[in-house]
């Protein structure tokens, strides 16, 4: 029927208006002899208009009418949809959101007449009304079908807003239930004799257990079997295998009516690779013993379904008090954290926007944060066992285990994602989180949850907002009621009580849980301005805290440094308005002693933690840096007070240094772990050489200022050497050096000479005069003769003893010689000097070589501690510094003279110039390079943990865990990190014996 230009013109607006997106198709649809009689009711285009996708209802619509067997059974449809409101809603309702349901309709057209029940029970059918929904199925094809007959009813009442989602997702847990039950039957029926052999209980796990399940989802599933009556039990399990089996495949396979859903059994003791059933003493036994922290979160949500249900109450009876312990374990909060982390990590980064079940603010992160509450404070509160989400949320609100506020916004902000997530798959019954690209897509999603204008802007901004609360709130869920149960509330605000504050803590890892609350109280506790920011602020510390591998000394470091600071202006605010510097300041407090100690004797140097874009953490150039110093010696009246002031300097940028590389190791949430982690050894090294360097040449500028003006009699040059001159200074590193002196003219030798030994002397007294700033130890015995020897040379006594006694190892030594402070020309001279010592043209002699090997050998056993296990020493066990050293050395010695790159006092530069060379294979050179760079980090870790200096990993559990930490080993993986240590100085020495020994 063709319709005149103006009668077109008004239904294509109108069809526009109605909310059609392409009112030609429409038109054509509404012309089909199916709707032909009622295409200008209004009261078809109005309920069209009020569907998710009208254009896809009117679609479904008419395929529905052309299915049709008779023209009586399309004239009752039309009726029906004209006349009856009910079924009107629903039946366009679903049209208008689900394709695959439309699909189903079209299959089996008079399947639409189950929408037309409209009674109070068949507002909130359960497993009853389902199974009687599945009564006569007699296959998986039947099942099938009458699957989604049901299917129909939970989506009808769901996309009209009969029922909230929660009910929705019940309802689909419990169809599930009954489906479980008739696949269970179907292989009942199929195999009498394994039934009549066997219990089988069908427990359900994940949402269908949580009784919050999705419309395609995979049904979680562990099963449980016994023999029945005298069978035998291997029988008996073997037959229930077979029955389990074959109900899986009935959900699980395809058939001409697609299928069901997946039955996913992994979750079961030892995952897909262990037995499919087991009987309840042997599920017993492995949660016992073997069970991870994960798998008690799992079984949180436990419910037998199907099968045998007395012996599925059994196994969660049994079960059900392990779980409540699982808080207690080692590493409790940091296993569920860590396992959220590796989610996320394996999130496909072009998914991670769009995730909305496992992306960051997904579903899965207010999942997590309700289970760890309950976790832990689960034992003790039995109201608090819920298997479902929004149940358990609810319930730790009353309980004052979570603030009434904090849950609101969770709740609405759950319901929300929750809805999308059905939206979004109930569309092709396809399983998927990822909220859609393309804007039809967009635009059906949020006109089915009621956005009607703008629905495509309003649905994202909505759904934006509500990741970015649950982001915002779902660890710090866990942390905030800690100190309400600390501080004042307001009145009829539930609180923590004393010991469920106290069993958060010890979950958070706390060793004195009575300590840290005390520390909480001093804190937040009263009305100032002040403590209102420390309770925005202490959720979140409290969380990186516990990151950490010591919570109790970051929070006490905390405590100390805001009772030093507290009354300072700006120190809050820094906190509370820069996210880096609380970040940072929390990573820096929990890391180790060493950072905190020099921050407690100057804890002003907390704004360097808040700079901007991390800036206040790079460490400043030796240029800048001898500036700074120079101009303090300057301003100071006496040597004293200069020398002071350089070690402020010093104290000051040895904290920015370590801060930098605890937050590089750590990572931060906006900045990943450093993965160079020879980068890290360089920032470390470079900056703390540096700021020795600069620390030396104001200690000598301020001692030369005070005894002689500006002059000194003699000109004096400071000579780095070990890994001072090689730039690679630990923070427990001692300065080795070298003293070089030449009188100016007309001055007396002497007079000159006894001038450089007050300068040394009065530079290594000031240097370690005991004060809050950490002493410099000088140390100058690799001069010639060593300690025997004077402690300053003229440039003329060191030539002419070079000349005529230089031993092997001091030619060796002098390899990391490098000037670094005091007179540049002298110090040029020195190095023209040493020069043809350490890099010889022809290289060594074959005598000289055997000394070096047997030195090496000497030093390795004799300079080892006693007790120590080499295999773990840093710098002197196999693969390790010194292996590494001597051997790049070695190298140095042989070919510098005709290898310029050769010629460099670091470590890893030479090891780059010796690959180039062709002296070593690029794998070889890879390969202690990493040992070394793992050695030294090993060293550097100690320092930050301990607070002094040692060359081997602690053996005080919670010091090796946070060495562990710092060097990106999560909780309880302190084992790793040592078989990690040994196999890479394992591959080392390997290099080494052939490099070093084997006479390259």
């Amino acid at each position: 029927m063709t319709s005149a230009p103006g009668r077109r013109s008004s239904t294509f607006t109108r069809l526009l208006r109605h909310g059609f997106t392409d009112p030609s198709d429409a038109e054509r649809f509404l012309d089909s002899p199916g709707l032909a009689p009622v295409r200008n009711d209004p009261v078809l285009l109005d309920a069209l208009g009020g569907t998710a996708d009208p254009d896809l209802a009117l679609h479904g619509l008419v395929r529905l009418l052309e299915a049709q067997e008779t023209a009586t059974a399309r004239q009752e449809l039309l009726d029906t949809v004209i006349a009856a409101k009910p079924l009107r809603d629903r039946l366009l309702g679903v049209l208008g959101a689900s394709e695959a349901l439309a699909e189903h309709l079209a299959r089996h057209p008079r399947d639409w007449q189950a929408l037309v029940t409209y009674e109070p029970r068949d507002l909130h059918p359960g497993v009853e009304e389902f199974e009687r929904g599945l009564a006569d199925v007699t296959d998986p094809v039947s099942l099938r079908v009458a699957y989604r007959r049901c299917l129909l009813s939970i989506a009808a009442r769901d996309v009209c807003g009969t029922v909230e989602v929660s009910q929705t997702a019940a309802e689909l847990a419990d169809l599930a239930t009954a489906t479980l039950r008739a696949a269970l039957a179907l292989a009942e029926a199929d195999a009498p004799e394994d039934a009549a052999l066997c219990r089988l209980a069908v427990i359900a796990m994940g949402k269908c257990g949580g009784h919050e399940l999705n419309y395609v989802s995979d049904v979680d599933v562990i099963f449980v079997g016994e023999a029945a009556g005298d069978a035998d039990e291997d029988k008996a399990l073997r037959a229930a295998t077979r029955l389990a089996s074959h109900m899986m495949r009935i959900c699980s396979e395809t058939t001409v009516e697609g299928s069901i859903w997946p039955v996913d059994a992994n979750l079961r003791p030892e995952g897909r690779n262990g037995p499919l059933v087991r009987t309840l003493a042997s599920h017993l036994a492995y949660y016992q013993r073997w069970a991870k922290t994960w798998e008690f979160q799992a079984l949180l949500k436990a419910r037998p379904v199907a099968g045998d249900l007395a012996l599925g109450a059994e196994y969660t009876a049994a079960l059900r008090p392990l779980v409540w312990q699982a808080a207690e374990r080692d590493n409790f909060v940091a296993d569920v954290q860590e396992m959220r982390r590796r989610v996320v990590a394996n999130i496909p980064a072009a998914e991670v926007d769009r995730q909305l079940k496992l992306g960051p603010g997904g579903l899965r992160d207010v999942e997590f944060a309700v289970q760890l509450l309950q976790l832990v404070h689960g034992r003790a509160d039995p109201s608090l066992r819920s298997g479902t989400t929004l149940d358990a949320l609810k319930a730790l609100a009353a309980g004052g285990y979570v603030g009434r506020a904090d849950a609101a916004q969770l709740d609405e902000a759950y319901r929300f994602l929750r809805s999308l997530e059905h939206r979004i798959q109930l569309h092709r019954l396809r399983r998927t989180h990822l909220v859609p690209e393309d804007e039809a897509d967009l635009r059906r999603l949020g006109r089915s949850l009621g956005l009607r204008t703008e629905p495509v802007a309003t649905l994202t901004r909505e759904w934006r907002r509500h990741t970015s609360v649950v982001r915002r709130l779902h660890e710090k869920l866990f942390y905030r009621p800690l100190l309400d149960a600390v501080a004042a509330l307001a009145p009829g605000e539930a609180r923590l009580s004393a010991e469920a504050a106290r069993e958060r803590m010890v979950a958070l890892g706390y060793a004195d849980p009575a300590s840290a609350l005390r520390h909480l109280e001093a804190l937040a506790s009263g009305v100032t301005r002040k403590a209102a920011i420390q309770r925005t602020l202490l959720p979140v510390l409290l969380g990186w805290f516990a990151d950490s591998a010591d919570p109790d000394a970051g929070l006490l470091n905390f405590r100390k440094v805001s009772d030093a600071l507290g009354k300072t202006p700006w120190y809050l605010r820094l906190l509370r308005d820069e996210g880096a510097a609380a970040e940072n300041l929390a990573r820096v407090l929990s890391a180790g002693r060493l950072a905190p100690d020099l921050l407690m004797r100057a804890p002003e140097a907390v704004a360097l933690l808040g700079d901007g874009d991390g800036g206040g953490l790079t460490p400043r150039s030796r240029a800048s840096l001898e500036q700074e110093v120079l101009a303090a010696v300057r301003r100071a009246d006496n040597a004293v007070q200069g020398v002071t002031a350089a070690r402020g300097v010093r104290r000051r940028e040895l904290f920015r240094t370590a801060a930098a590389d605890i937050v590089g190791s750590y990572g931060t949430e906006s900045q990943p772990a450093e993965a160079d982690q020879g980068a890290l050894v360089d920032l470390v090294g470079g900056a703390v050489s540096d700021l020795t360097a600069a620390t030396l040449a104001g200690t000598l500028r301020a001692v030369v200022r005070e005894g002689w003006g500006d002059t000194l009699p003699t000109r004096f040059t400071v000579i780095g050497m070990g890994r001072f001159g090689g730039h690679e200074l630990g923070y427990g590193s001692d300065a080795d050096v070298l003293f070089v002196h030449e009188p100016r003219d007309g001055v007396d030798e002497r007079e000159a000479s006894e001038a450089a030994n007050k300068v040394v002397a009065e530079m290594r007294r000031l240097l370690q005069v005991p004060s809050a700033d950490p002493p410099l130890l000088v140390d100058a015995d690799l001069r010639p003769e060593g300690k025997s020897g004077p402690l300053v040379r003229t440039l003329g006594s060191y030539e002419a003893y070079y000349r005529r006694w230089a031993l092997v190892w001091e030619r060796h030594a002098l390899l990391r010689a490098e000037p670094v402070a005091g007179d540049e020309e002298l110090g040029r001279r020195f190095v023209e000097l040493i020069d043809p010592l350490r890099y010889p043209a022809g290289g060594l002699d074959e005598d000289a070589v055997r000394e070096i090997r047997r030195l090496k050998a000497r030093m390795e056993s004799e300079r080892l501690p006693r007790g120590a296990d080499p295999k773990l020493h840093a710098k002197l066990g196999p693969g390790g510094l010194s292996d590494v050293e001597w051997t790049v050395q070695l190298l140095q010695l042989r070919h510098g003279a005709e290898v310029p790159g050769l010629r460099t006092t670091r470590t890893r530069e030479a090891l780059i110039a010796a690959r180039e060379a062709g002296l070593m294979s690029e794998e070889d050179a890879g390969t202690l390079d990493e040992a070394w760079v793992l050695a030294t980090r090993v060293r550097n870790a100690v320092m930050l943990v301990r607070g002094r200096a040692a060359d081997t990993f602690p053996t005080v559990p919670r010091e090796l865990a946070a060495v562990g930490r710092y060097l990106g080993y999560g909780p309880g993986h302190a084992g790793d990190m040592l078989d990690a240590y040994r196999r890479t100085a394992r591959r080392a020495r390997g290099v080494v014996e052939e490099l070093f020994y084997g006479g390259a």
